[in-house]
């Protein structure tokens, strides 16, 4: 199974609490399990990971099972670590949010209880992804029988509503992460409809990429994060397709990189993220060979850092520091 059916590809619920105890108030560090011995990569990264286990880890030579430091008790479609320390997240559908919701937690400080602050529950199948904007607005999507994206304010007066341009067959695989720009559009992926589109606040498609590759109309290259690059590019993960591709302005494919250029180690090429340094963080959703849950590569496609536990698999995640430096906001992601 691949990244779109939650929990398909993670730890039995009893193993899970074994290695991992989750903590939300008391504010105490963990180990993880090593998923074995050596292959310690350098360089520390302090991630929060969301899947069916959310949590900000610290990942070091010390420790490349990883510490956490923060947990939240559901699982998620995706997160950030706000400028202030808050944390957004977007809720999968379950017991207590059977269509989804999201929502923004200020962690507890000195043993304090974590409070949600803002809160969004969905309205159809589910709510696939989450971002803050500079205005302090909410954007979101919804899957169901209306795909839809919203811009809420922290009031919950709807700012923008526009339905989104995509199958309505499969609920689950009509979106993923989409995004405002700061140009006022919104960058959407459209996972079976194998397009990145651009939508203006009155949902007129602008542009499109077909995410299909070229030459291989098998491959499942269903988008599942869109990022704007400062030249106008996009990046994009594209899923299981197991790849990610850098489109330039025309559209056109300008650089890729897929399982076969790292041994593997992407399987399932769901949340991505360009780093400072010009690298690439890839999730495998999937779980890429001998255990990899993230992998960081570089433009020349050489793996640099890789995280190797005995933990869930990630869906999305959020890169907040590299070598104990902040990674600035906002974060390509």
């Amino acid at each position: 199974m691949h990244c779109h059916r939650d929990g398909s590809k993670v730890l039995p619920v009893s193993l899970f609490w074994l290695l991992l105890v989750v903590v939300i108030t008391s504010g105490a560090a963990e180990t993880l399990t090593p998923a074995r011995a050596a292959e310690p990569s350098a360089g520390s990264r302090r991630i929060l990971v969301c899947g069916s286990r959310t949590a900000i880890v610290e990942i070091t030579p010390d420790h490349p099972e990883g510490v956490v430091e923060w947990s939240w008790p559901a699982a998620t479609r995706e997160g950030w670590v706000l400028p202030d320390g808050n944390v957004l997240l977007a809720l999968s559908k379950g017991e207590n949010t059977p269509k989804g919701a999201a929502v923004e937690i200020k962690p507890g400080a000195g043993g304090a209880a974590d409070e949600i602050v803002w809160r969004y529950d969905g309205t159809q199948d589910e709510v696939n992804s989450i971002q803050k904007s500079s205005t302090g607005t909410y954007v979101l999507t919804e899957a169901g029988p209306s795909p839809r994206l919203l811009e809420i304010a922290a009031d919950g007066t709807v700012k923008v509503e526009f339905p989104l341009v995509c199958q309505k067959a499969n609920a689950h695989m009509q979106t993923r992460m989409a995004r405002k720009q700061a140009d006022g559009t919104y960058l959407v992926p459209h996972l079976l409809d194998f397009a990145i589109i651009r939508y203006d606040a009155a949902g007129k498609e602008l542009a499109r990429i077909d995410t299909h590759v070229p030459g291989a109309p098998t491959i499942n290259s269903w988008p599942f994060t869109a990022i704007s690059l400062a030249d106008g590019g996009i990046l994009a993960g594209l899923t299981n397709g197991n790849r990610v591709v850098e489109y330039g302005k025309d559209g056109r494919p300008r650089w890729e990189i897929t399982a076969a250029d790292v041994d593997a180690a992407i399987n399932d090429a769901c949340g991505i993220q360009r780093l400072p340094s010009g690298n690439t963080m890839i999730a495998s959703y999937a779980i890429g060979k001998n255990g990899v849950r993230l992998v960081e590569v570089s433009p020349d496609k050489s793996v640099v850092w890789k995280w190797q536990a005995e933990v869930p698999s990630v869906h999305h995640f959020h890169v907040v520091s590299v070598d104990g430096v902040a990674v600035p906001w906002p974060p390509l992601r």
